[in-house]
């Protein structure tokens, strides 16, 4: 939404992390005036990135083209329905489009991870099994009622709304994300920045 101090401080904190690699689920921008100086900044990243698109970046009528340079260019892939093995070779990552019905195969000796936008979408692949899938979307619910949980979720979350579930095919984790939809107000749903072992 161009707020260039929100991503500063997510790029600054990613770094002092440190990972392996990061992962994005989707829903970069809502603009596309707002992707040249996005991409500036996730050039700052140190690690290598991989990502996925969500529904917005197709709403938004984002270049793809233009970002799978710039995640390519931190030694990461954007996954448009594709695979991509990490430089020391022990992890595979599988990156499904909001488009279509790819179906990726897990690698066998490597540790098989799965970038999704849509929770709900673990329900397709019955018969496979990842070490970890991770997906976005949900933003939490953004307002979270104590007994109750997000007052509202979107459309392909179903129940996996925030947090680690076990499925058929192996953890999923769902990321409340860092930013925010129609409305700028969160409630027992902080930003977050996950980091995760496996």
């Amino acid at each position: 939404k161009g707020d260039r101090k929100l991503l500063e401080a997510v790029v600054s904190k990613l770094n002092a992390l440190k990972p392996d690699f990061a992962c994005y689920t989707g829903e970069l921008i809502e603009e596309a005036k707002h992707l040249p100086e996005t991409l500036e900044l996730l050039r700052w990243i140190s690690a290598p990135l991989y990502g996925v698109p969500g529904n917005h970046d197709y709403w938004a009528n984002a270049d793809f083209k233009v970002i799978a340079e710039v995640f390519r260019a931190t030694g990461g892939a954007w996954l448009m329905d594709a695979t991509a093995r990490t430089a020391d070779g022990k992890c595979t990552l599988s990156g499904l489009t909001c488009q279509s019905g790819h179906r990726p195969e897990p690698v066998p000796g490597t540790r098989n991870v799965l970038l999704a936008h849509y929770p709900a979408w673990m329900k397709r692949f019955d018969g496979l099994r990842f070490d970890l899938t991770l997906a976005g979307h949900s933003h939490g619910g953004q307002v979270r009622l104590p007994f109750f949980g997000p007052l509202v979720v979107p459309w392909g979350v179903d129940e996996y709304d925030w947090g680690l579930f076990e499925t058929k095919t192996g953890p999923l984790y769902v990321n409340a994300g860092i930013g925010w939809f129609y409305l700028n107000v969160r409630f027992r749903c902080r930003p977050e920045i996950t980091v995760i072992e496996i």
